[in-house]
């Protein structure tokens, strides 16, 4: 098993110097990894989605507007 020795900051065995990593650091380090790339795909898709134009209104803008049946007496 690798790890960084932080004294000499070398790549180093670390069971042969008494040391270990536990699932739990694994699971958290994936699990952290995860949630960023995630984030980054989800900002990707906000950018792309304001980059597209927008259908053209029609003239008096959309029918109905944001309460639909307004104005018909």
């Amino acid at each position: 098993m690798g790890g960084i020795e932080a004294l000499e900051g070398k790549v180093q065995d670390t069971a042969k110097k008494g040391g270990f990593e536990p699932i739990t650091v694994k699971k958290q380090i994936i699990k952290s990894a995860t949630e960023a790339a995630s984030m980054i795909l989800k900002i990707d898709d906000v950018i792309a989605a304001s980059k597209m134009k927008a259908p053209p209104m029609p003239p008096g803008g959309a029918p109905g507007g944001m309460y639909p049946g307004a104005g018909e007496y």
